[in-house]
């Protein structure tokens, strides 16, 4: 018997997955990014990821700028994603996806003081405030 993927979104539909050894590439990847992609609601596939970051470092010629453009990227992407299973979850259901309706946000984990200590909170919490 195949073995059984728990990922039951529309990403397979929406996007390519590039083979290659996911740990490799998430290691690879700048602090920053790996980071986000631990808080990105589904699993952001590193392998993709270090293939943007690749390109986009080689397009910016600096680390710094392809960075913020890998962020913003996967935040894109989060949302496409996003909206796409709550659609897939209103046509299969006829109802509108439960997190959705509720207008909750992405739970992410923050960073708090200076200990590097993680909490969950909403996407759009501000870490500033401690």
């Amino acid at each position: 018997m195949p073995a059984r993927d728990n990922d039951v979104t529309e990403r397979e539909r929406i996007w390519r997955r590039f083979a290659g050894d996911e740990w490799a590439a998430f290691d690879a990847l700048p602090a920053v990014i790996r980071r986000r992609i631990q808080d990105h609601a589904y699993d952001a596939w590193s392998v993709n990821a270090l293939i943007l970051w690749r390109a986009f470092r080689r397009q910016t010629g600096s680390s710094a700028r392809a960075a913020r453009r890998l962020l913003r990227w996967l935040d894109d992407c989060e949302a496409v994603e996003r909206a796409a299973f709550a659609e897939a979850y209103r046509a299969r259901y006829g109802l509108p996806l439960p997190h959705v309706a509720a207008c909750a946000t992405v739970q992410r984990a923050i960073v708090t003081g200076g200990t590097g200590t993680r909490t969950t909170g909403g996407a759009h919490r501000s870490t500033a405030s401690a």
